[in-house]
Parts: C-alpha cells; sequence; structure tokens
C-alpha cells in the first residue's frame, strides 16, 4: 500500500459497477488509518478483496486495463524508472514488496519492468476469487514474513540490499536491509530517516 492505495474497489468504480461515493469514503478512512500506523490490515482486505468475487476473471482484466490506462500509466514516475534501471543495469534483483494485492499490482510492477513480486495474495478457488486472503499479509512485520522464504527458495540474500519505502509502516523491512532509503516519505518516516541518517529522496 503505497501513498494512495492502489485499491481495486476504487478501480471498479470507475467503470460505476460499485458506488464511488461510499468506496472512496471507505478507502480514504483506510488510507487514514494506514498513515497513522493502526491500520487493521484484514478489515482492510475485506474491503478491497470482496469485490473481486463479483465478477469473473475476464471482467476483471477489463477493469483493470482500463484502470491502468486511465488512472496509473498518467502517474508512473520517471525517476523511479530510473532508479530501477540503475539497478537491473547492475545486475541486482529487482523485487516490489507491497500489501496491496497481486490483482492490482502485477501489471503495474511488470510495466516498470519488474518480474518479481511480493504481494499480498487474494484468495482464489475454481478459477474465482473468493474475495479473502490467502497466506500472510504483505504488510508491516508481514513483509519478511514473505521475504525470508522467498529469498532462500530464489537463492538470494540481503547483503547488499537497498529497500526504498514511502510508509514508516514499513519500518520492519527498513531497519533489516543493509541500505534504507526514504522515498516521498511521510511525515513519521522523514523524521526517522533524518534521526536515523538514511537517505531521503523526492521521485516527484
Amino acid at each position: 500500500m503505497q501513498g494512495h492505495a492502489l485499491n481495486v474497489a476504487v478501480a471498479v468504480s470507475e467503470e460505476g459497477v460499485v458506488d464511488a461515493n461510499s468506496y472512496r469514503k471507505k478507502n480514504e478512512y483506510f488510507y487514514q488509518q494506514y498513515d497513522l500506523g493502526v491500520l487493521d490490515i484484514y478489515a482492510w482486505l475485506e474491503f478491497c478483496l470482496e469485490p473481486l468475487s463479483r465478477y469473473s476473471m475476464t471482467e476483471l482484466e477489463a477493469f483493470h486495463h482500463q484502470f491502468m490506462i486511465q488512472k496509473v500509466e498518467p502517474i508512473m514516475l520517471d525517476k523511479a524508472q530510473n532508479c530501477i534501471n540503475r539497478h537491473k543495469e547492475k545486475g541486482d534483483t529487482v523485487l516490489v514488496m507491497t500489501a496491496t494485492n497481486s490483482f492490482v499490482t502485477a501489471p503495474i510492477a511488470k510495466k516498470y519492468g519488474i518480474n518479481q513480486l511480493l504481494a499480498t495474495e487474494p484468495e482464489i478457488k475454481a478459477g474465482r476469487y473468493t474475495g479473502k486472503v490467502s497466506g500472510i499479509p504483505c504488510f508491516q512485520s508481514g513483509k519478511i514474513d514473505n521475504l525470508l522464504p522467498w529469498l532462500q527458495k530464489n537463492g538470494e540474500s540481503l547483503t547488499g540490499s537497498t529497500f526504498y519505502s514511502d510508509s514508516h509502516n514499513d519500518l520492519p523491512l527498513l531497519e533489516l536491509v543493509d541500505n534504507p532509503v526514504a522515498v516521498n516519505a511521510d511525515k513519521i518516516l522523514t523524521k526517522i530517516a533524518q534521526k536515523k541518517g538514511w537517505e531521503i529522496l523526492n521521485w516527484r
């Protein structure tokens, strides 16, 4: 959940499938809780995953395709892309980690040229989303819970690792890597980064 979370509920609201005002208000409430560091991750996931259960994969892919074109691609950051390209040129493994579900984030990561993604996974049964979460949400310390098995499976380590984040919710992982970087950071993370001497960047 980076900044204002890219949320499938908002995506489908753009198509008139759900009540846009109601979903935006509730999404804003959850964002405020996230910003304060008190988000109930399971309540948020219940909210943003439930719409997935109403539609077929084909319908959802059509919604998301339009969302990418109309909302995501116009705000993609050149400085972020340049940073990704530099890491890839050095031979670094580039991985996106996000609390937002993989249905929403996988096409965005792919658009940036990133093939590795650890996101909160929506549950799928009989070829449809159930509206529930599968496994541990990739949020706060849950990022580490998802990352460590991934590192072992892929023969990777955190030696020389860099993690870019905009949120104090990511402090568990920021404190674990070798090179923590605050990017477009919230006020709490900015203060912590200044105190700890972490690199601070602005990509906007």
